[in-house]
C-alpha cells in the first residue's frame, strides 16, 4: 500500500489520467472507465479534471501555429484543415458572448465539445490565457459532474 492506494489502484488512476488527456475522449470517456475500475468517485473526478486540463494551456499557446503548419502537409493537410474550419465555426457561434459561450461549449458533454475544442476556440478567438483557462476549467468541472451523475445512474440501474 502507498498512501492508502495499492499499486493496482495507482495503475488505474494513471490509466484514467491519460485517457482524460486524449482529444475527443477527454473526461467524458475517462470517468466511466474510472467508475468501471471502481475508483472512488472523488478520486476519479479529480484525476479526470486534472488530466483533461493539462493539455489546455499548451493547446491555447500553440494550436493555431501547429494546425496551420499541419494543414500544409501533403497527405494529411485536409484533415487538419477540417479541424481549423471546425474551430472557426465554433468561434463564430460563440460570437460576442465569448466567455459564456466558451463555458457552455466545454460544459455540455456532447461529441465535438470539451476542453480540447474549447482551447482551440480560445486560440482562434485570441482569448487571454488568464480568462480562457479558468473558463475552460469551470466548464470541465461542470461536464465532469454531469458525466459522473450519468455514470452513477447507469451503474445503479445495472446493479
Amino acid at each position: 500500500m502507498i498512501g492508502g492506494l495499492c499499486l493496482a489502484a495507482i495503475k488505474d488512476v494513471l490509466w484514467v489520467f491519460f485517457i482524460s488527456m486524449l482529444p475527443v475522449v477527454e473526461l467524458r470517456g475517462a470517468i466511466p472507465v474510472g467508475a468501471a475500475r471502481e475508483l472512488p468517485v472523488w478520486l476519479n473526478y479529480a484525476v479526470c479534471v486534472i488530466g483533461n486540463m493539462l493539455p489546455v494551456p499548451f493547446i491555447i499557446l500553440f494550436a493555431k501555429q501547429a494546425l496551420g503548419w499541419c494543414a500544409k502537409l501533403p497527405k494529411v493537410g485536409g484533415f487538419f484543415k477540417k479541424i481549423i474550419d471546425r474551430a472557426n465555426r465554433k468561434a463564430l457561434q460563440i460570437g460576442n458572448y465569448e466567455l459564456i459561450g466558451l463555458l457552455l461549449l466545454v460544459a455540455i458533454p456532447f461529441p465535438g465539445t470539451g476542453a480540447w475544442t474549447g482551447a482551440l476556440v480560445a486560440a482562434v478567438l485570441q482569448l487571454r490565457m488568464k480568462k480562457a483557462v479558468p473558463t475552460i476549467l469551470l466548464g470541465v468541472m461542470i461536464s465532469g459532474i454531469i458525466v459522473l451523475l450519468i455514470t452513477s445512474g447507469v451503474i445503479s440501474i445495472i446493479k
